[in-house]
C-alpha cells in the first residue's frame, strides 16, 4: 500500500481564533493572502454563520449567528509557506489537527456547512396543532394559557384564543412566543 503523503491538494481546514475575532482574522488573512501573493495556495476564507429568529422586546429579528464561534475555515493547499502565512495571522491560535499537521475537513462536512449557511429563510418548527393548549411565553400576554385557533406557517404566526373578561379572544402571536403545554 502506498504511503499517504502530506500533500493533499486543495482542501478546507479549520483554524482556531480568539473568540470574537473571527471577522478580524478573516479580514487580516485576506489582506495577507494578497500582500504576500499567496492566491495560488490560499483560495478562500469562510466564517460559518446561519440565520436564526430571535424575539426581543416582542419584536421578531433575524440574526446571523456563528455556527462555530472561535473558528474560521480556510481553503488552501498546505505548504510550509501557506501554513506559515495562516498560522502567523494575528489572533490565530492554530490549525485543527494533530501536532503541527492540519487535518482537512471532509467534503461532506464542508458541503453540509455550506448548505446550512445558504438557507435564506430560517425555518419554523412548531409541534402544536389547531385545538392544542399552549402557554404564552413572551409579550403582553406572557403567562396566559389558551387554545390554538389557527396556524400560519408561511408567516410564522399562530392565532391563540385566550380567556379575557369571560370571553374567548383571539390574539396573533409569533411561533416563538408560545409553548406547548
Amino acid at each position: 500500500m502506498a504511503k499517504q503523503t502530506l500533500q493533499q491538494g486543495r482542501r478546507w481546514y479549520a483554524i482556531h481564533t480568539y473568540s470574537g475575532y473571527e471577522e478580524n482574522v478573516s479580514d487580516n488573512l485576506k489582506q495577507r493572502i494578497e500582500s504576500l501573493d499567496m492566491q495560488d495556495k490560499i483560495f478562500g476564507v469562510m466564517i460559518p454563520k446561519e440565520k436564526k429568529i430571535k424575539i426581543k422586546n416582542g419584536k421578531r429579528r433575524t440574526v446571523e449567528e456563528k455556527i462555530f464561534p472561535g473558528y474560521v475555515l480556510v481553503e488552501m493547499i498546505v505548504t510550509d509557506e501557506s501554513w506559515y502565512v495562516v498560522r502567523n495571522t494575528p489572533n490565530v491560535t492554530g490549525f485543527i489537527g494533530t501536532g503541527t499537521t492540519p487535518t482537512p475537513l471532509s467534503e461532506e462536512e464542508v458541503k453540509s456547512l455550506q448548505k446550512r449557511m445558504g438557507v435564506d429563510e430560517p425555518e419554523y418548527k412548531i409541534d402544536v396543532e389547531v385545538g392544542s393548549p399552549v402557554s404564552i411565553a413572551d409579550g403582553p400576554f406572557k403567562g396566559s394559557e389558551g387554545k390554538v385557533a389557527d396556524i400560519d406557517e408561511a408567516r410564522g404566526k399562530i392565532k391563540v384564543l385566550i380567556n379575557m373578561f369571560g370571553r374567548e379572544t383571539p390574539i396573533e402571536l409569533d411561533f416563538l412566543q408560545v409553548k406547548k403545554i
